[in-house]
């Protein structure tokens, strides 16, 4: 695995208190980004400065509280002034920090949610009060701008704080949804569930008895944070070709920080069409946010301060080797996956379920973004997706539904009898006859399925200790890695190996994922609703995020409650005797994400994390 550091073990910033300034952490610009010039002096630029919150472990308890049956706090939820008041940033720390930056001329007001100051000003301002200089630059083809130096506040603000973000606008962030690849050259049959919808997943995984009893989702609002427009239109029409009859005016937009461009609609119009589905009558808020780490969190904090989504899911992210990577190349903060665990802890204490996919490149993360001749070590790693890997979110993992595959040109036959882990092993007989075994094809389908493994920046959370299988793992290894973990190679023959984790598991829990048994999606063109309008089929754990967020919305409609931040939950029921969550705990081939395969006698794996839920018997625990 890659060779990374715990983020507690992070400074945040300097020790500096005898000196009269300290250098905050801040996401910076490629070291070897090529600069074009300065910014321009009256050039405006948007910055979050983010505080570290107060009584953390506290609000731990307070968070455990709210989901343990018992307790004085059980589903007391806070409001968001409720939580500002208790755990935002300290009140005198904020007053001096938006007064020294108004001494700039930069306008700074405090976010709702009392940790997060957004100050707008311009670049020459910005390059006064954080003495640095905002320049342009480009690095891998994107133009964007970044700082020379290290940005310093006085000391009693800057070690209060827990980073910047906005002096670059550089941003990796991907979304999880993948198009299904052909399968229908070259004489392939194919039978099993190709292009799949609500009825679907519905049948498979037990969801009818809460219609039944006139559960719709009424009362509920998903919210959906994503940084790519979409057309509204293409959902209405969606569910209306589907049948599925819904609550008018459903879905309102909010563009934050300006919205965004197109590049990625597909992922939010899947997002919104599959979560409505779920839930006909809930409200839909989708938060559209520029596609850079301050539009990122904006969008997710608009999403929590508002207050009004009881759910929400996300489909975007990176893996932390990319985030370890950027770092060392000043282009992240260290400081960026602890910024959106407050957030959800924020949400959580708020009593919001939070919904995040785990990836769709299995064990291997970050292997897809850095490709298997990049160089880049620790490219291939073992490693798991950001901001899944929070403490204080569901992991949304993935499936493949049963599946048969004949095609006469290479007489090769593929099957799967039950429903696996999502991993693409199943079809390497058919990959490797097309002749795709070769380096350049094996990040592009040999190592996807469902994301999963061990986080190395968050501790093992307490809901998961002592859960058969956590910190545990059985794998089926099939690839060899190189010295520097830049690269693999196909090793001769699958061998089953065991071993121990440490660190917060992934995911939580998983449905069906695999674009082979994927879900069709409706769309037409960007900003042109009606235009050039079809169907294509995706997969990805993109798809599992919005619908546990639609399914929570309807198991609240139907208990008429608000069951909260699920994990804790979860965990407790799936050592139950009546567990309404089915492990997916075969070991072997026939049943891994790439790496992490199940463990006879467990109720967790890496792979599919507590495996699959019985939607109905899940509400009844929930109530």
């Amino acid at each position: 695995m890659s060779s990374m550091v715990l983020f507690n073990a992070l400074p945040v910033v300097t020790n500096a208190q005898s000196v009269s300034s300290v250098k905050v952490q801040q996401a910076g610009s490629p070291a070897n980004a090529q600069v074009f010039g300065n910014l321009p002096g009256d050039t405006q630029v948007q910055v979050n400065l983010i505080f570290k919150l107060q009584n953390k472990d506290k609000l731990a308890r307070f968070i455990q509280d709210t989901t343990t049956p018992g307790t004085k706090d059980y589903r007391k939820y806070l409001s968001v002034s409720n939580f500002s008041q208790n755990y935002g940033a300290n009140s005198g720390a904020v007053k001096q920090l938006i007064s020294y930056l108004q001494g700039f001329g930069i306008k700074a007001t405090l976010q709702s949610n009392g940790f997060i100051v957004a100050a707008g000003g311009t670049a020459d301002a910005f390059n006064k009060a954080f003495n640095v200089q905002l320049v342009k630059e480009s690095y891998n083809g994107k133009v964007f701008h970044g700082t020379k130096g290290s940005p310093t506040l006085p000391a009693d603000i800057g070690n209060q704080l827990l980073c910047i973000l906005g002096l670059s606008d550089y941003s990796n962030l991907t979304s999880n949804a993948v198009k299904q690849p052909p399968l229908l050259e070259n004489g392939s049959v194919p039978t099993g569930p190709l292009s799949l919808g609500t009825k679907d997943l519905v049948n498979q995984y037990h969801v009818q008895p809460l219609y039944d009893k006139g559960a719709t989702g009424k009362g509920q609002t998903i919210g959906i944070v994503t940084l790519a427009d979409f057309n509204p239109q293409d959902a209405y029409t969606y569910w209306s070709k589907a049948g599925i009859p819904v609550k008018a005016d459903r879905i309102t937009k909010t563009d934050v920080d300006g919205g965004s461009g197109w590049d990625g609609y597909d992922e939010t119009t899947l997002d919104v069409e599959q979560s409505g589905a779920l839930a006909p009558n809930a409200d839909i808020h989708v938060f559209v946010g520029p596609n850079t780490d301050n539009g990122f969190v904006d969008a997710f904090a608009s999403a929590i301060n508002e207050n009004k989504a009881q759910q929400i899911s996300v489909s975007w992210g990176q893996s932390e080797t990319a985030v370890d990577f950027f770092t060392q190349l000043n282009m992240e903060t260290p400081a960026y996956a602890e910024v959106f665990n407050q957030l959800f802890m924020q949400g959580a204490a708020q009593g919001i379920s939070m919904f995040a996919a785990a990836g769709d490149e299995g064990s291997y993360d970050a292997a897809r973004q850095f490709g298997n001749t990049s160089g880049i070590p620790g490219a291939t790693s073992l490693s798991v997706d950001e901001p899944a890997d929070s403490p204080y979110i569901t992991a949304a993992g993935g499936t493949t539904l049963p599946f048969h595959l004949h095609n006469s040109t290479y007489n090769v036959d593929i099957t799967n009898s039950q429903e696996r882990a999502w991993g693409w092993d199943y079809l390497f007989p058919y990959f490797d006859a097309r002749g795709l075994n070769n380096p350049t094809q094996w990040t592009d389908r040999y190592l996807a399925g469902g994301g999963g493994g061990f986080s190395q920046v968050f501790a093992t959370p307490s809901y998961q200790l002592n859960v058969p299988g956590v910190n545990s793992f059985t794998g089926v290894k099939q690839w060899n890695e190189n010295a520097d973990q830049s690269s693999v190679t196909r090793a001769d023959s699958a061998t089953i190996v065991t071993g121990t984790g440490s660190g917060r598991n992934l995911p939580d829990i998983s449905m069906n994922a695999d674009p082979y048994t994927g879900y069709a999606v409706y769309f037409s063109e960007p900003g042109q609703p009606g235009v050039g309008a079809g169907y294509a089929t995706y997969g990805g754990t993109s798809f599992v995020a919005p619908q546990l967020a639609g399914l929570s919305a309807l198991i609240n409609s139907a208990n008429g409650t608000q069951a909260g931040f699920w994990n804790p939950q979860l965990y407790r029921f799936a050592v139950q005797k009546d567990s309404p969550l089915h492990p997916l705990n075969e070991t072997g081939a026939s049943n891994d994400n790439g790496f992490y395969t199940g463990t006879p006698a467990t109720v967790y794996n890496q792979a599919t994390g507590l495996g699959t839920p019985d939607v109905t018997a899940l509400a009844n625990k929930l109530k």
